[in-house]
């Protein structure tokens, strides 16, 4: 799904990231390198199918290296080796990272994640020489009923629950949908832009997109998800507002990101 990746990029860039990579099958490398001419493009091994194969772990590693911010998921797709690519960095990699889409999905059905739930204390100092892991997590409500066990229609529990496994694995989790609830095991918030227009498929990766972006720009993830969680809504009541029609489409609202950082106040 080369578009998604392309929409997390775009947003990426005109959230304020310096430097965008994606790296990608490399059998989808042309497409997405077609969307926008200010990403760079990193190929990886990949299945007749376009799926990651385990050779893209070692592919990734200078990427990961220079990465001041890493987000998976959008567009990933599933497969044994993506899924265990997915769980490789969920349990190594020592810096900030955004897990959306297929990666919580892989993470939902792994190893890792079952020990996890079977015991929460397992992974509360992240992977070895760090005591704090920076992941974040953004998962629909559908997703986090994959990864926690809660029904996807208790949204108050879903949200206890983000509370609980979020101090215990030092993560943020932003629990998407109305009111996003955005938490980190100690403090919460509740997001009050957005709309439901914003509902059309790749908005979730704009999300992922400016929230790197401001990781990249030196906030830290909780910070960076409450920001990320108010500038995409507000670029999508902006955008809603001025289009009068019923869906914004991810590519709509990238446009209206500007103005959505236009409001916030000057240092």
């Amino acid at each position: 799904m080369g578009g998604a990746i392309a929409i997390a990029g775009m947003a990426c860039l005109r959230s304020g990231a310096g430097l965008v990579t994606l790296a990608v099958p490399a059998t989808s490398l042309d497409l997405v390198a077609s969307f926008h001419p200010c990403y760079m493009t990193v190929p990886l091994a990949c299945d007749d199918s376009g799926r990651l194969i385990s050779t893209s772990l070692q592919q990734l590693v200078s990427p990961l290296e220079k990465a001041t911010c890493v987000a998976i998921g959008p567009g990933l797709g599933r497969s044994a080796d993506s899924d265990a690519v997915v769980e490789t960095i969920f349990k190594t990699l020592n810096k900030n990272v955004i897990f959306d889409a297929d990666a919580l999905n892989a993470i939902s059905d792994s190893e890792t994640w079952m020990r996890l739930r079977a015991d929460r204390s397992s992974l509360a100092h992240g992977p070895a020489g760090s005591e704090v892991t920076n992941r974040i997590l953004t998962p629909h409500p559908g997703e986090w009923q994959r990864l926690s066990g809660v029904l996807a229609q208790d949204r108050e529990e879903q949200k206890s629950i983000a509370d609980e496994i979020a101090g215990h694995t030092k993560s943020v989790i932003l629990l998407k949908g109305h009111r996003t609830y955005i938490t980190d095991g100690s403090r919460s918030f509740e997001n009050e832009t957005g709309n439901a227009s914003m509902a059309a498929g790749g908005n979730g990766d704009c999300l992922t997109g400016i929230i790197a972006a401001l990781v990249c720009q030196g906030m830290s993830c909780l910070d960076a998800a409450r920001l990320g969680a108010h500038l995409h809504g507000l670029a999508g009541d902006i955008a809603h507002q001025a289009l009068e029609t019923p869906s914004t489409l991810a590519t709509d609202l990238i446009q209206y990101i500007p103005k959505a950082f236009r409001t916030l106040p000057q240092t």
